[in-house]
């Protein structure tokens, strides 16, 4: 059976706590599907934001929200042992309760490089990571050695007070491997930010299976055209500088299908190291984002780009919103969006 069409938020983790869980509230009140905690890195200090971890503030996203469901869209299974992924992902199902918590690994790479780990061999350790996490929190006995980790664990006694929910797992790729991995072992597979159509039917080439595409799309909403789509350049700017700063190679294919070339993004990346987010958004021109396919503009804007979305194979919408008056626009999406996909 097809998983079914969602659409939620992606929730960058660089916010004041308060703010991320005022955000939260209004995404469950709004009718959202899901909330992905993007796990910020300390690279983000350059530009006046502090990284937060996902895997706390998802509990507390838990505790806030009543039909949410809280995703880890992503954290890197280079920064915690399997085992404690495992650890964590009991809090946030205890605090969540049945069937609100998925679970998302992902490479990470800028990440990597702010903790000097950086490794070539990525495949072996993401199929270690989903098999111990899996194996843990599925409650048997449990031995594995495996490329990078090994797990001793005993069984979880019939006694003991703990969720039994194996949630469901998705990895986060970019590259043809990893997204076939995906396609393999998980329940689902994540796209990076700038992803447009093009490149959600790249990722279904090399997914090969029948499991949630859930896509990071950049995002904003008004009922004035120029304003809706004025207020997807910044998150836009600070994605695009990222690409050109942090992870050039994997993101070739990426900027490839949206027609984007390094030398047309680097002026947004030098905006934005030299002047933050809002030098970099006024180097968003029309043309480049148009070639991003954002989900922006007027709430019929909106409906016509997650159809695009959706009929290129995305299942999972995740709208990467910013900026000002965020709130009315989930707000906005809400009313005038999510019914038509219900």
């Amino acid at each position: 059976m097809p998983p079914p069409f969602r659409i939620g938020v992606m929730q960058l983790t660089m916010e004041p706590l308060e703010e991320m869980l005022e955000s939260a509230r209004v995404m469950d009140e709004a009718g959202m599907d899901t909330i992905w905690l993007a796990e910020a890195y300390p690279w983000w200090r350059k530009h006046g934001m502090e990284a937060r971890s996902s895997t706390v503030v998802s509990a507390l996203v838990a505790r806030e929200t009543k039909r949410l469901t809280i995703g880890w869209g992503i954290i890197s299974p280079f920064t915690r042992h399997p085992v404690q992924v495992a650890m964590d992902a009991r809090v946030v199902q205890e605090a969540a309760g049945p069937g609100r918590f998925l679970l998302g690994f992902g490479t990470s790479k800028i990440f990597l490089n702010n903790i000097k780990a950086q490794t070539k061999k990525t495949l072996g350790p993401m199929r270690d990571a989903v098999t111990i996490v899996r194996g843990v929190l599925g409650g048997d006995a449990f031995e594995y050695e495996g490329e990078t980790w090994n797990a001793s664990v005993p069984a979880l006694q019939e006694e003991a007070h703990s969720p039994r929910e194996v949630p469901p797992v998705y990895i986060a790729a970019t590259a043809p491997k990893m997204q076939a991995l995906a396609g393999e072992i998980a329940d689902g597979c994540l796209t990076p930010s700038i992803t447009t159509p093009a490149f959600v039917r790249y990722t279904l080439e090399h997914v090969a299976a029948d499991i949630d595409i859930g896509c990071t799309v950049v995002a904003s909403i008004d009922e004035d055209r120029d304003r809706g789509r004025d207020g997807a350049r910044e998150i836009a700017g600070m994605y695009l500088a990222n690409k050109v700063q942090n992870i050039q190679g994997s993101a070739d294919t990426l900027l490839d299908l949206a027609g984007l070339e390094q030398d047309e993004i680097r002026p947004v990346a030098e905006a934005m190291e030299q002047g933050g987010r809002l030098a970099a958004k006024a180097k968003v021109t029309d043309e480049i984002l148009d070639k991003c396919k954002p989900i922006a503009g007027t709430p019929s804007d909106c409906i016509e780009a997650i159809e695009e979305y959706r009929d290129a194979g995305c299942t999972h919408v995740m709208l990467e919103l910013w900026g000002e008056k965020r709130h009315e626009q989930i707000r906005l999406f809400g009313e005038k969006v999510l019914p038509h996909f219900r």
